[in-house]
């Protein structure tokens, strides 16, 4: 008999070559029910694999966040044999969870639209109701090639797979290459929905074929879909350019694709978060800088970008030589390390840069603030002797912390390392520069997930990864080691015996950029900034024009309080006025009338609430001055 160890530490016995969800049934016939797979060592694995060892075991029912993943994975299956019965001849991708939910990549015999989506969730639901089990058995390379000789994608994901043994999964009339697990039959899969079609090239490389990627969710509830839905249609309403355009914060034109213009009171925006910035790094120790939008192509090769960054480069020629906009700022970085001598004493030194930044994007790839093809990087280059980069990139982290709750973003960190082709340096600077930041994130009390090969080509990051109120996740910030581009500019440092030695750097950028991070907090915010950020934080509406004066009175008073202003003398309805003033989310609207004046008073309506309140001035400026100094 084996000897089973469950999660509370109890021993059961069981039969070897048991299949597990038998030993689960023996357990308890209910927690069978809502099993969807197992735990086993460490390992998920299918309630219909056997046990064949003593082993630690854990049910993971409904309940589990691992169960919601399993379930979209085997959703994204039923979605690919929905698809093999109604196109024939299509051949398949991968069809791997995403963060919330799952796609599957399939190359197709016609084009299909969203559309199409409701007739492949017809046939995936007659596929639900066959109740069909879901096998999974292990074949020899040569095998899974032979069962696949149709399918060119399949075979090279098959040929890519390290040792001789392919895990197959088996539903019916489809089949697939799948480390697995997978929920027990078909019939577990009931409620899901198709959401989109695009376009993804095989394997995200753009010299392979573009196939057609269909994305869908998949929960264990028919209300947990129904209230997604709910979320997605409330995304839609704060998407970053509908309110942008509604709230007049910036606007592209057709003259520039992909570089946005900011507006008044867009500007009025940026450069709130620019002084936040500017105030919170001051007081980190930064010191700032300003380096060239346009430098030479001696620069850029000597960075290493000229050879691996030049298809993304806007060039010109200047006295018969070649120059580049900048894509990144490290270059100019360089630059002003070099003007000086250093000693170790200077470091850390932590240089600071809002550089404007220029990169070709793919039109296609362009979309409102989130993907433009120049920006203002919140750069920071942080120079430092080897000993300190464990204390140095830990503080970062921490100040990162600080300025992501600021904005009450939750994040995780992605901890990506050296990339299999396009890189510079030597792997063992590599494997070191990946354990300095492992350990920087535990001594910052972070723990991290690796992300294979996708560090920069200089170097391996950090990426901090923010859940923002619609619980979507975005890429901001990041931190990337470099002990590369210090070796190509010949940086040096005195140190403390007399000799000269290597700096190490590391590129930091905690917004990622403005126009981006912009773009989140907008949806984020749903458009409300809190009062500290709003372009305009009070509008003065009088009741009629005798109240003028006093509106006046009151707006240069504010005004030399420095908070951001602005007056409605409009000749519209009062009413109107001060809805119009809620739709475009004002934090507090003053409506001033006779009361006002005779009593040098304010009355005040904040945004999302229907209560007046009256309150003197001095009380009023005292309101406004707590919410900014605190943040709110």
């Amino acid at each position: 008999m084996l000897k089973i160890t469950l999660k509370d530490g109890s021993i059961k016995e069981a039969e070897e070559n048991m299949l597990i969800i038998d030993f689960v049934k023996g357990l308890s016939s209910s927690l069978a029910k809502k099993a969807v797979v197992v735990r086993l060592n460490d390992k998920l694995v299918d309630l219909k694999d056997k046990l064949t060892c003593d082993a630690k075991l854990e049910v993971i029912t409904e309940e589990d966040k691992e169960a919601l993943e399993v379930l979209n994975h085997s959703t994204a299956h039923l979605l690919a044999h929905a698809v093999s019965r109604l196109y024939k001849g299509a051949l398949f991708g991968v069809g791997p969870t995403i963060e919330e939910g799952f796609y599957y990549d399939m190359a197709l015999p016609t084009q299909i639209t969203i559309s199409d989506l409701p007739k492949i969730e017809n046939e995936m639901k007659k596929i639900v109701k066959e109740n069909i089990s879901i096998e999974h058995s292990v074949v020899s390379k040569a095998e899974a090639l032979e069962l696949f000789k149709n399918d060119k994608y399949k075979m090279e994901l098959i040929n890519d797979i390290p040792g001789d043994e392919v895990n197959i999964y088996k539903q019916g009339d489809y089949t697939d290459v799948c480390r697995g697990p997978h929920v027990i039959s078909t019939a577990k899969l009931k409620h899901f929905k198709l959401l989109n079609v695009a376009g993804a090239y095989w394997r995200g490389d753009s010299n392979n074929e573009m196939l057609t990627r269909v994305y869908g969710i998949a929960f264990f509830k028919e209300e947990e879909v129904e209230n997604y839905l709910r979320i997605i249609e409330e995304r839609k309403a704060r998407d970053h350019r509908k309110l942008g355009k509604e709230l007049d914060l910036f606007m592209i034109s057709d003259y520039g694709p992909g570089f946005p213009f900011w507006l008044p009171k867009g500007m009025l925006l940026k450069n709130a978060l620019t002084d936040f910035w500017m105030k919170i790094h001051t007081k980190a120790g930064y010191q700032f800088i300003q380096t060239p939008i346009m430098l030479n192509r001696e620069l850029w090769e000597t960075s290493g970008h000229w050879y691996n960054y030049k298809e993304n480069m806007y060039t010109s020629t200047i006295d018969d030589k070649e120059f580049a906009i900048k894509p990144m700022n490290c270059p100019g970085g360089m630059l002003v390390y070099k003007n000086q001598i250093h000693s170790y004493r200077d470091f850390p030194l932590r240089l600071a840069e809002l550089g404007l930044v220029h990169r070709h994007e793919a039109s296609g790839a362009l979309s409102g603030l989130f993907r433009v093809r120049t920006f203002t990087q919140d750069d920071a280059h942080i120079f430092m002797t080897e000993d300190q980069i464990s204390e140095e990139i830990a503080n970062i982290i921490q100040l990162y912390k600080k300025v992501y709750d600021v904005f009450g973003l939750k994040f995780h960190i992605e901890l990506s390392t050296r990339p299999e082709k396009k890189y510079i340096g030597d792997i063992a600077i590599w494997d070191k520069s990946e354990a300095a930041l492992a350990e920087a994130c535990h001594k910052a009390g972070f723990d991290f997930k690796v992300n294979p090969g996708d560090g920069a080509f200089y170097g391996p990051k950090l990426d901090f990864k923010l859940r923002d109120s619609m619980n979507r996740i975005w890429q901001c910030g990041t931190i990337q080691l470099d002990m590369n581009l210090p070796e190509r500019f010949d940086l040096t440092y005195i140190a403390e015996d007399g000799s000269k030695k290597r700096p190490v750097m590391a590129h930091r950028a905690l917004f990622g950029s403005l126009e981006r991070f912009i773009g989140i907090i907008t949806e984020h915010y749903a458009g409300a900034f809190p009062t500290w950020l709003s372009p305009y934080q009070v509008r003065i509406i009088p009741v009629s024009d005798a109240h003028k004066a006093y509106c006046e009175e009151l707006k240069n008073k504010f005004m030399d309080e420095n908070f951001r202003v602005e007056t409605d003398y409009r000749d519209e309805k009062l009413g109107y006025k001060i809805r119009e003033s809620q739709t475009k989310k004002l934090p507090y609207t003053l409506v001033i009338g006779d009361n006002e004046v005779n009593n040098n008073t304010v009355t005040y309506r904040k945004h999302g609430t229907q209560e007046q309140i009256t309150v003197s001035v001095s009380d009023f400026i005292n309101l406004l001055h707590d919410e900014i100094n605190n943040l709110k």
